[in-house]
C-alpha cells in the first residue's frame, strides 16, 4: 500500500463520525420534547443531530421535505442511527398530517426503515411519549394504538423499537398529576395545580401567556424522557453503551 493510499484511509477514518439522529414531533423535538435531555448524555465524539419540528406527522414530515435533511445526513461516513417517533399528530382531527392507522402509519413507518438501511445506516423506532391527562385518577393513553402499531412494525422489519409509551405511561401514571404537571413546558397554572389533588386533568387553558399543556415538555420532562430513550436504546442495542457518558 502506498503511503498516500495509506494516508487517504487514515484520513477517511478520521473523518467518519458516530451520529443519532433523532427524526419526528414536537415531543422530540427542541425546547419541547424530550431531544434536549437526550442528547447531552452522548460523549462528546457521538454527534446528536435533533432534526425533529413541531407538528408534523409520519407522512407531513417527508411530505415538507425534513426527511431529505436525515437521508443527506446519512451520507457522510461514519456509524449512523436514526431514531423515528411519530404518531402524536397522525392522530385524527389534523388536518394536512392525520393518516390512516390500519394502512398509512404503519406503511411510513416501514418506509422510514427502509431507506434508513439502503444508506447503511440503523433505524431504530420509538413509540410515541405519553401525553399526561388523567381521568378518574387514571392517566389516559390514547396514543396505545400508535405505540401497537410501531411496535408490530418493528417485529416485522426486525427493527429495535424502544417502548417509550409504555414506560413513559408507567413513570407518568406512578408520579401522579401533581408531579407530572411539573413536567411541562411552561410553568403550572394557579388553576390546575389547585385541580391537581382532584381525580380529573383540568383542559388546558388556551391561548394567553402561558403556554402550559399535558403533551409538550420542559427541562425537567427532557431530562427525565431524555434518560428513559437512553436506558432503552442501550437495552435494545448494547453495542451503543459507550456512546453515553
Amino acid at each position: 500500500m502506498s503511503k498516500w493510499l495509506a494516508f487517504f484511509f487514515l484520513a477517511a477514518a478520521a473523518t467518519a463520525q458516530v451520529k443519532i439522529i433523532l427524526a419526528g414531533d414536537s415531543t422530540v423535538a427542541p425546547n419541547n420534547g424530550w431531544g434536549p435531555g437526550f442528547c447531552p448524555l452522548l460523549v462528546s465524539s457521538v454527534q446528536c443531530i435533533n432534526l425533529a419540528r413541531n407538528g408534523r406527522s409520519s407522512s407531513s414530515y417527508r411530505a415538507e421535505g425534513l426527511w431529505n435533511r436525515v437521508l443527506e445526513e446519512l451520507k457522510v461516513p461514519g456509524e449512523k442511527y436514526v431514531l423515528v417517533q411519530f404518531g402524536h399528530n397522525d392522530q385524527p382531527g389534523k388536518p394536512g398530517r392525520s393518516t390512516d392507522l390500519a394502512t398509512e402509519f404503519p406503511a411510513n413507518l416501514r418506509r422510514y426503515v427502509e431507506e434508513v438501511r439502503a444508506a447503511g445506516a440503523k433505524p431504530v423506532l420509538i413509540t410515541s411519549l405519553t401525553r399526561r391527562t388523567f381521568r378518574k385518577g387514571v392517566l389516559t393513553n390514547d396514543l396505545a394504538p400508535w405505540a401497537q402499531a410501531t411496535r408490530q412494525v418493528a417485529a416485522e422489519t426486525s427493527t429495535p423499537v424502544l417502548d417509550l409509551n409504555a414506560d413513559s405511561y408507567a413513570a407518568v401514571q406512578n408520579v401522579g398529576p401533581a408531579e407530572a404537571n411539573t413536567l411541562a413546558t411552561a410553568p403550572v397554572p394557579v388553576e390546575i395545580a389547585e385541580a391537581a389533588s382532584g381525580p380529573d386533568s383540568p383542559p388546558a387553558p388556551k391561548g394567553g401567556d402561558n403556554p402550559f399543556d399535558y403533551t409538550h415538555i420542559g427541562p425537567k420532562g427532557a431530562a427525565l424522557f431524555g434518560r428513559m430513550v437512553a436506558d432503552e436504546l442501550i437495552r435494545a442495542i448494547p453495542a451503543t453503551q459507550r456512546y453515553f457518558r
